[in-house]
């Protein structure tokens, strides 16, 4: 016999305030080394920190803004925009699976509140708040609150790296370099389902590895994306194992 578990729907309390800012914790020094590479790499650009800080505020897309800064023109044209759009559309495609995937959830919230506290997933965010869901945790504030640390850390982090951007011309220095690869590969280790359910990682990883040595541009990303989905989309579910009972 099959159990069906209901879980609570969500609410707002004051008491997981801070255990949501503690689980994303270990967090923060990833998020800080993240933040102070794009700081740096938008002073060797040429951008104000008055745009930096716009950016870090308003965009609020970390991958997708290290992206568009490092291919961003010399002279914003019709079809350069083009391009900078679909790159970073590729590359924030996930926040709407993320937010899709907590519906369940902050689905029973009135919409203002829903909507304008999904404004601020993470990866990082949204990992905390699903392993927080999937433990019978119902109450949102324990992902707004990570989420509104996140967000400070993210916006302020750009402010040292942009100041030391010359000591931060090698981001091997103090090991930016391999920051945003270590948070990206630590997030799959929770994602785990198995070997089957790896196939689409790999996938993409090889089709996308394959696409950078031969296109110039950031168009690697787009196709791991699309080959991993797809790979992912065209597998079939494996059929579940039924106990009987004796």
């Amino acid at each position: 016999m099959t159990t069906h578990i209901t879980k609570a729907q969500a609410y707002w309390g004051p008491d997981a305030i801070w255990p949501g800012i503690v689980a994303i914790g270990p967090m923060l020094p990833g998020t800080l080394a993240f933040g102070m590479a794009f700081g740096a790499l938008c002073a060797q650009r040429g951008f104000t920190l008055a745009e930096v800080e716009v950016m870090m505020a308003t965009v609020y897309g970390g991958l997708s803004q290290f992206v568009a800064v490092q291919s961003w023109p010399p002279e914003l044209t019709a079809s350069s925009i083009a391009a900078l759009a679909l790159v970073t559309l590729t590359v924030n495609i996930r926040f709407f699976l993320m937010t899709a995937s907590m519906r369940p959830w902050f689905g029973t919230l009135p919409p203002w509140q829903s909507y304008t506290s999904l404004l601020l997933i993470t990866d990082g965010g949204w990992l905390a708040a699903m392993r927080y869901r999937e433990h019978g945790g119902a109450n949102a504030a324990f992902y707004l609150g990570g989420a509104l640390v996140l967000y400070f850390v993210w916006l302020f982090s750009s402010v040292p790296g942009y100041l030391l951007a010359e000591q931060l011309s090698d981001p091997r220095t103090f090991g930016v370099d391999v920051a945003m690869p270590a948070f990206y590969a630590a997030m799959l280790v929770p994602a785990w389902k198995g070997a089957r359910r790896a196939i689409p990682w790999v996938i993409s990883g090889i089709v996308a590895l394959m696409v950078q040595r031969l296109v110039p541009g950031w168009w690697f990303i787009i196709a791991g994306a699309i080959s991993g989905a797809a790979c992912a989309g065209m597998m079939d579910e494996p059929a579940p194992t039924h106990g009987h009972a004796a």
